[in-house]
């Protein structure tokens, strides 16, 4: 037995796999003054409700959206910055670009470090790695001894060129750990050995920034794992959808940034076919990504807290590797409102789990999305959580009406419907972007859709898209958490090497490759993998270009091979050749992977006896407002059978709405297909 945990905004996912599929899941509301409470509370409900023991637990995969939330609400240790003399404004400079030409008014997020707490050190390391300036040792220890007196518990060390010669900061971090050894230190060497000195520092102080909060969380889950009965260490899921131990996502915790999102896109790409979109709904954001060639697409360049959410260059850079998503601020328990404009809005803000959505009773008075589908007939109030929790229908509309309707001067019903619709253009629009930038047309893309509330919206998402098709999979309303249970121990590793590709020999590749391996191989024997597996990457551009792409790196004929692949991927990006200039190399990078888990998402014992039909209830549509609608019980549906809309197909953690003019397949273990 397996089970996979996501920590989201509004509630906590669980999921139990064996070697006959998924045979439990659960969902308990998150508790955000102790995360890793509402896990034991969870887990203790999972194996109450299925019958299993501690013991049958073989391991547990976690996904934690807490480091973000940390970064977001400035929740981190009191930290310093020490660069290289003349740079330690690299933080508030950043890349000296106005995301927003025109705008007077731009807003960027604080640096983590104020200007009184970042230091300049009398040091310089050249470009080619040689020594200009040695380091000033004892400026370090009286530093040091000063940060102590001022209540400092973490310090950032990001010299200039660092990637190329860590000796300075290896040094400073010496002599830091004999007058200072109770401070946490992180070299931007070590975190992130990168060219560019902006989102190498920006990274390195996020990470030592978090390390605390998040080392104190994870042993606290272990503990409680271990009262429980868990035998063995959780393992954690990282943002690029590999999974690390967690001493690794204890000193590195800025590389499980995303690991909670990570999970439904890997999980996505497990079922579905070589391409599709990826669309997930939970309670406080939804998330969308693009799996091409049955694999999610990475990014080694991410923001957190951006001002305008779709605007790069408004948020903190962090330079780690990613699984390429755009993630929006509507979920179901995003709140609705309206703006000075007197116009419908809904989100960013979310009532999360304390107090909720005005219908979950718990103290909540804003109208939120679950509000509204509650309104809308789409949610049963007597099977939310498959029964688990009773939703207030009564406040719903009373929360909805006196905040927007009244204002507006419509029916709760139509103010409900504006809600719904607004929240699906706007994922529709981000989606459409995201896809178009990246080459991709989101109207050939089945979209799977997922999360609590994501095959709620599933449909209505599509037909703003022009998808064809909306596929919801088993335990759509946990798949991150599933998820989780589909990825091998995984780490990445990059060098900075600019070069020109004629000007390399494949000697000097493979000695630079064979060093990240063996760091790779070292790493995941720690964890007792003893086969793994090196995908090799470059990061290429035409010279003169600001920003690379990533290439596989193929054995084949140096260097025809690689120039080859460069050509290939540019084109299939920019739909044309680039200009007749040399090619070079700015970043090598390795992922070292174990085996893949042999798993099954099917739904194991998925359909019952019984008949499906359900009931009837009132819910509305565009065409005939509200009509008696056929409610489905999806656990006693069997493969191939046909639902014509409209009509909704229940299960336990997630609805499915088949609006009319649709209908619904049953595809087996690859779940609920609605063509649109």
């Amino acid at each position: 037995m397996r089970i996979g945990v996501d920590i989201g905004g509004t509630f906590t996912d669980l999921c139990a796999v064996d070697g006959t599929g998924i045979v439990a899941v659960g969902k308990v509301l998150t508790t955000h003054d102790e995360p890793a409470r509402a896990v034991e509370e969870g887990l203790a409900a999972l194996f109450a409700d299925a019958g299993i023991t501690a013991s049958d637990v073989e391991q547990v995969v976690h996904g934690t959206t807490l480091v973000t939330n940390a970064l977001i609400e400035r929740k981190g240790s009191r930290t310093a910055l020490l660069a290289t003399a003349g740079f330690r404004d690299v933080l508030e400079m950043r890349r000296e670009h106005r995301y927003e030409l025109y705008d007077l008014l731009i807003e960027l997020p604080e640096p983590l470090v104020p200007r009184h707490l970042r230091f300049d050190v009398p040091e310089r390391i050249l470009a080619d790695g040689s020594v200009h300036i040695g380091l000033d040792e004892a400026y370090v220890e009286k530093l040091g001894r000063e940060l102590v007196a001022r209540g400092i518990d973490a310090v950032a060390i990001c010299f200039l060129h660092a990637f190329t010669n860590p000796a300075h900061e290896r040094r400073a971090a010496e002599v830091l750990a004999d007058v200072a050894p109770g401070l946490r230190v992180a070299l931007s060497s070590e975190v992130v050995p990168e060219i560019r000195e902006f989102e190498r520092a920006s990274t390195t102080v996020a990470n030592v920034y978090v390390q605390d909060l998040t080392e104190r969380y994870l042993r606290d889950l272990e503990r409680r794992l271990r009262r429980l009965g868990v035998a063995g260490a959780p393992h954690i899921m990282l943002s690029n959808g590999g999974l690390a131990t967690v001493d690794t996502a204890a000193r590195y915790p800025i590389r499980i940034l995303e690991s909670g999102p990570a999970g439904g896109a890997i999980a996505a790409a497990s079922i579905g076919p070589a391409d599709l979109l990826a669309f997930d709904m939970g309670g406080t954001t939804a998330k969308l990504c693009l799996i091409a060639d049955g694999a999610p697409l990475v990014t080694h360049q991410f923001e957190v807290d951006r001002k305008y959410r779709l605007l790069p260059g408004s948020g903190l850079p962090v330079q780690v590797s990613v699984i390429d998503m755009i993630e929006i601020g509507v979920g179901g328990g995003s709140i609705a409102r309206i703006d000075a404009l007197g116009l419908l809005t809904v989100g960013p803000d979310s009532a999360g789990s304390e107090p909720g959505p005005a219908c979950y009773g718990r103290g909540g008075t804003e109208p939120t999305v679950t509000d509204a589908d509650l309104v809308l007939g789409y949610l049963d109030p007597g099977y939310f959580l498959g029964g688990a929790m009773t939703l207030d229908a009564a406040a719903a509309r009373e929360a909805i009406g006196s905040r927007i309707a009244e204002p507006l001067g419509v029916s709760v019903e139509e103010a409900a419907w504006g809600i719904h619709t607004s929240v699906n253009e706007d994922m529709a629009n981000a989606a459409r972007v995201h896809a178009v930038e990246r080459g991709q047309d989101p109207a050939k893309l089945p979209m799977y859709t997922f999360g609590g509330a994501g095959p709620v919206h599933g449909v209505g998402v599509a037909r703003a898209l022009g998808a064809p098709s909306v596929v919801a999979p088993p335990a759509a309303g946990v798949l991150s958490a599933a998820g989780f249970l589909t990825a091998p121990l995984a780490f990445d590793f990059v060098r900075s090497a600019r070069a020109a590709v004629l000007d390399l020999s494949r000697e000097q590749v493979d000695a630079l490759f064979a060093e990240m391996e063996a760091e790779g191989a070292a790493l995941l024997a720690k964890s007792g993998v003893d086969s793994v597996t090196h995908r090799r990457i470059a990061e290429m551009r035409y010279a003169g270009q600001g920003y690379e792409i990533r290439v596989p790196v193929h054995d084949g004929s140096w260097p025809d091979t690689l120039i080859d692949e460069f050509t290939r991927t540019y084109r299939a990006l920019y739909r044309r050749s680039g200009p007749d200039v040399g090619v070079e190399v700015l970043n090598w990078r390795v992922v070292s992977s174990g085996p893949v888990p042999d798993v099954s998402l099917r739904l194991a014992g998925s359909t019952s006896p019984g008949e499906a039909r359900k009931g009837t209830r009132k819910a509305y549509f565009p065409v005939g407002g509200f009509v008696d609608t056929v409610v489905f019980d999806r656990y006693r549906l069997e493969a191939g059978d046909r639902v014509d809309g409209p009509a909704i197909v229940e299960e336990r953690e997630s609805t499915v709405v088949v609006p009319s003019g649709a209908h619904c397949v049953v595809r087996g273990d690859a779940g609920l297909e609605v063509t649109v």
